[in-house]
């Protein structure tokens, strides 16, 4: 009698114990749900400021990080002129405690023998996941209304890009960039100097 109460009273004990979903997804294999609260992270193209000097078309992509940029390392940019894909490359993103979550990106295109007329200019920006996945996709567009400076013999369909950035120094926020040639210009003061006093 007494043995068969001890059992009763171990199996209403267990009965009272309910699992919390943290138990089950924990046994089950099932991922817990994001609670609303959470930051998402996301990419933001702010503006895609543009350009036109003689034949180079100027871009620089202002875009944003969020929650910040410490929840990304790297993420990739790709330009397209009227849907062809002209170049694509990989953003380091810098941990600096100097920069904020905005950045700029500057580009230039060589539009000599690009005929006059409107092209569609597209930024897409995304994480690639290891399955070539993109990740916090995101793209905006422009419309570029080219007039060319000078006449070229041959027309081309597509123009060059041309580089302003390193790849390895590729992000800059303002702030950062003024720290920067602040910098320059104390070490050139520091080099004339030291040229004075030989």
């Amino acid at each position: 009698m007494t043995k068969n109460r001890r059992k009763r009273d171990v199996i209403e004990a267990a009965g009272t114990k309910q699992s919390t979903l943290d138990n089950v997804s924990f046994q089950f294999n099932i991922p817990k749900p994001k609670l609303s609260g959470e930051p998402t992270k996301a990419i933001i193209i702010n503006e895609i400021i543009s350009s036109v000097k003689d034949d180079e078309f100027t871009l620089s992509v202002d875009f944003t990080l969020i929650p910040s940029k410490a929840s990304f390392s790297k993420v990739n940019l790709d330009l397209f002129f009227d849907d062809q894909l002209l170049n694509s490359l990989t953003l380091r993103i810098p941990q600096s405690t100097l920069l904020n979550d905005k950045f700029v990106y500057p580009l230039a295109l060589n539009m000599k023998g690009i005929s006059q007329g409107n092209y569609l200019i597209r930024i897409e920006m995304y994480e690639l996941w290891s399955s070539d996945e993109k990740l916090n996709f995101t793209s905006k567009t422009i419309v570029l209304d080219y007039i060319p400076q000078t006449k070229e013999t041959r027309l081309l369909k597509v123009p060059i890009v041309k580089h302003i950035a390193d790849s390895n120094l590729t992000v800059v926020s303002s702030s950062a960039r003024t720290i920067y040639q602040e910098l320059e210009r104390d070490q050139k003061r520091e080099l004339s100097s030291n040229k004075d006093e030989w």
